[in-house]
This record gives C-alpha cells, structure tokens and sequence, in this order.
C-alpha cells in the first residue's frame, strides 16, 4: 500500500487546499453580504470535498509508519482541526451576532494556517518557525 502514498498524498493536498479555498469564499460571502455561500449545491461540495479529504488522511494514517508521528505534530493538527470545525460552524451558521459570526471567520483562517504550516513541517512549532523564518 505503501507504493500508492503519493498518489494519496496528492489528493489529500489537493482536498485540503480546495476545503480551506472554498470555507473562505463561503465565509467571506456570509460574513459580508452575499447568501450564495449557504445554498444547497455549495454546502454538499463542501461535504464532498471534505469525505475526501478524511478519506485521505486516514488512509495515509493507516499506510505510514507509527514513528512518523513521535513528536506530536499529528496530535496538535488533529486538535487544531477540531477547534477549525468548531469556529467554522460558528462562522459560518450558528454565530448569533454578525461580529461573533466574522470573529470566529477570522479566528478559523488563523487556524486553518496554523495546520497547513504544521503539516509542511511536520513540527508543532511550524507556525512559529514560519514566522522566525527557519
């Protein structure tokens, strides 16, 4: 299974990349105006885009070796996503006020860029080495 881990790794990557690009369109048009963001298609794309990219991830959980993951990177980005699920529901829906509502938008983009620095570093301190400039 192992020879597929690039292929898996691609898509992930790329499901990644379409989830966060698409919660910051849906966001940015919630948050400020447009209601495109909240209709039917747009939201089972989201839910579509994101099966694939849990698909993905367990799969490359189950393929790579345990000690890939010693220093607790996973565990931090796993956290971090439950938090990002969170502020997104928040941003995206149950916020009460447009500010609690834009708040929590603005706080899940900080921690969608948080994971993605510590999935390239595969650190926990990913995020703070970006910003140190290691």
């Amino acid at each position: 299974m192992l020879e597929f881990y690039p292929d898996i790794k691609f898509v992930h990557v790329a499901a990644a990349v379409a989830s966060g690009t698409l919660f910051l369109l849906r966001g940015t048009a919630v948050n400020w105006g447009g209601r495109w963001g909240m209709i039917a298609p747009i939201r089972y794309l989201s839910y579509t885009i994101d099966i694939v990219l849990l698909t993905a991830a367990l799969s490359l959980l189950a393929i790579l070796p345990s000690a890939v993951y010693s220093n607790g990177w996973l565990w931090l980005k796993l956290t971090l996503l439950v938090v990002y699920i969170g502020l997104g529901t928040l941003a995206l829906k149950r916020g009460r006020t447009v500010g609690i509502r834009r708040g929590c938008f603005v706080a899940a983009i900080a921690i969608y860029t948080c994971m993605y620095f510590i999935a390239r570093t595969h650190d926990p301190l990913g995020p703070v080495k970006f910003l140190l400039g290691y």
